[in-house]
């Protein structure tokens, strides 16, 4: 078994679902949500305290791997995740999306990708075959097409040519795959035209991948196009199929996913705000150098369970930033990435009683502090 999507129950007013992805790691409640380890680490962060927060898959980064350590390092370690200690899944990946933050258009060709290295400048040449083939000997238990993440806005004639370019290496990248304890996610684009979205999630889902994606999101557009980018791929997507909504964390945008058929997300929000000391709460996000955190003796959140709430004041923190001490960033980061995994446990069971929709009304309310 690569991995297994079981639907057990939709929501009786809209498309959320919920199920459980089988892995030879575990099985996991979906929708859930997928703490980032680029570099084969969630940033400050230990084995155990990823544990601690109710962490399933992690996902790491292929295109950053390549370059440091290198996959052949990872492959001699016995794998990407005896490397970094880790005995549950791993997602990476394809690398597309930094590749093409670093590459020209005028370097994205038929056969590949041709870009800078953001850590020496070297020139780099990255195909579907190669993306692929990293991804095997790094062993992850879910791999990802390599795909073209367009910028939003493009022309309508733009993101078809890119289309139609990402299923030609959908194919490729399809070919190539040879590991078989390893699934292959296939990834829909199409930016925010819908008959372009429809087209490229029937023409990926012909191919039978092991799951699906929805990609070209958060790059730009405004909340409602987003919205709409999903709406136009997941009806497409079978229903047997997990589905992946990549590189958005906002709590917000995980309910509104969730609401429209999304199972699992991944963003690197959680641990990057905590690192400038910004900290989610039902309440909004907080800055935790503001100053009106002196005395305040409180804990970061009543409704979290997690270590960081537990033990420790808004006070200290705040404390802890002011003075520059790492400390507050690594309390942070157990903070959010536990405040997001608990959403998704709480949009489960709202799903599972059929009240998902009053489930966002209240949580909007709260966050944005509306009477």
């Amino acid at each position: 078994m690569k991995i297994n999507y079981n639907l057990l129950h939709k929501d009786t007013n809209s498309d959320a679902r919920y199920g459980t992805l089988e892995t030879k790691r575990g099985t996991f409640e979906t929708p859930m949500f997928m703490p980032v380890g680029t570099l084969a680490n969630v940033k400050t962060l230990t084995k155990e305290e990823l544990k601690e927060v109710n962490s399933g898959i992690i996902l790491s980064n292929t295109y950053h791997l390549w370059l440091r350590p290198g996959e052949d390092i990872i492959a001699k370690a016995g794998g990407l995740h005896k490397f970094m200690n880790w005995d549950g899944p791993v997602l990476t990946d394809s690398g597309g999306f930094q590749v093409f933050s670093l590459a020209e258009r005028k370097n994205i060709l038929e056969e590949g990708v041709i870009f800078k290295s953001h850590l020496d400048g070297k020139k780099l040449f990255l195909t579907p075959e190669i993306s692929i083939e990293v991804q095997n000997k790094l062993d992850s238990d879910i791999a990802m097409s390599f795909d073209e993440c367009p910028p939003y806005p493009v022309t309508y004639e733009y993101m078809k040519n890119s289309i139609e370019r990402t299923l030609r290496w959908a194919k490729r990248g399809k070919a190539v795959h040879n590991n078989p304890n390893q699934a292959l996610f296939g990834i829909v684009q199409g930016g925010e035209f819908e008959d372009l979205r429809k087209y490229s999630a029937q023409e990926t889902v012909k191919m039978d991948f092991d799951g699906y994606s929805i990609g070209g999101t958060s790059v730009g557009e405004d909340k409602d196009t987003m919205y709409k980018m999903i709406e136009h791929s997941t009806p497409y997507i079978p229903n047997d199929k997990v589905r992946y909504l990549m590189g958005v964390g906002d709590p917000i945008d995980i309910i509104e996913g969730v609401i429209r058929g999304i199972d699992i997300f991944d963003c690197v929000l959680p641990t990057r705000l905590a690192r400038h000391g910004s900290a989610f709460t039902r309440y909004g996000k907080i800055n935790m150098r503001n100053a009106k955190f002196k005395e305040d003796f409180t804990t970061l959140d009543s409704n979290c369970d997690c270590y960081t709430c537990k033990n420790y004041t808004k006070a200290y923190l705040r404390h802890l930033f002011v003075c520059n001490e790492s400390l507050g960033g690594r309390l942070l980061s157990i903070h959010n990435i536990r405040f997001l995994i608990k959403l998704t446990e709480e949009l489960r069971v709202a799903i599972k009683e059929n009240n998902i929709l009053e489930y966002r009304e209240e949580f909007i309310k709260s966050y944005y502090n509306k009477e």
